[in-house]
This record gives structure tokens, C-alpha cells and sequence, in this order.
């Protein structure tokens, strides 16, 4: 299905200034911690795929993604417009057996 409309950005969807919790600090300095410094991200068009294990049945997919995503950016120095597609996976795992798993490959 096709909808001849154009899509709302996230950042149409609020007023204001957001401004990032506490948690969520802490949680881009753990991840920006644990990232490995070599990886190298091609020049172009990007694909990223992102597999997150959950231990909640009721976590949305996509959630996620956006505080990920923007993480890896300020990490390997791009910008995430270059993104042209997205393949995001959530799988079940028991509570403690958390995990995200991702690459970022040339898109064709």
C-alpha cells in the first residue's frame, strides 16, 4: 500500500526543546564506551541493520533505534540523512540476556 502523503519527521512531533534524561546520558556514555574505535564506516549511501535483543514482549521494534542510530553517529563522526535504509529485528530474550548487534554497510 501506498499513501501519497508526506511522512511526519519525529522532530515535527514535538514542541519545545527536548532534553535528554538522565538515563539516557548514561546510557550514550556506556555505549560510546563499548563501541569499538575501528570500525569504518563507507563513504555514500549507507544500510544499517540493527537486531535488538529485548526481554520485554511488549518493546516496540523501532524504539530503540533513533537513541541508537544517533549514538553510532556521534561515535564514527557521519551523519545519519546518509542512511537509505533500515533493517531493524527484535528478538526474546530472558530478562539479563540483552544485546544489540548492528552494522552499517555501503547501500547500492
Amino acid at each position: 500500500m501506498k499513501l501519497t502523503i508526506k511522512p511526519l519527521s519525529v522532530n515535527r512531533c514535538w514542541q519545545g526543546k527536548r532534553f535528554k534524561t538522565r538515563g539516557y546520558i548514561l546510557y550514550e556514555r556506556l555505549i560510546l564506551a563499548i563501541l569499538p574505535n575501528d570500525i569504518v564506516i563507507p563513504a555514500g549511501k549507507l544500510q544499517a541493520r540493527y537486531t535488538f535483543g529485548v526481554s520485554s514482549k511488549n518493546a516496540d521494534n523501532d524504539n530503540p533505534v533513533k537513541p541508537f542510530q544517533d549514538i553510532l553517529q556521534k561515535k564514527y563522526g557521519f551523519n545519519d540523512h546518509r542512511i537509505y535504509k533500515t533493517i531493524v529485528e527484535k528478538t526474546d530474550v530472558p530478562k539479563g540476556g540483552e544485546f544489540i548487534e548492528f552494522s552499517l554497510t555501503a547501500y547500492p
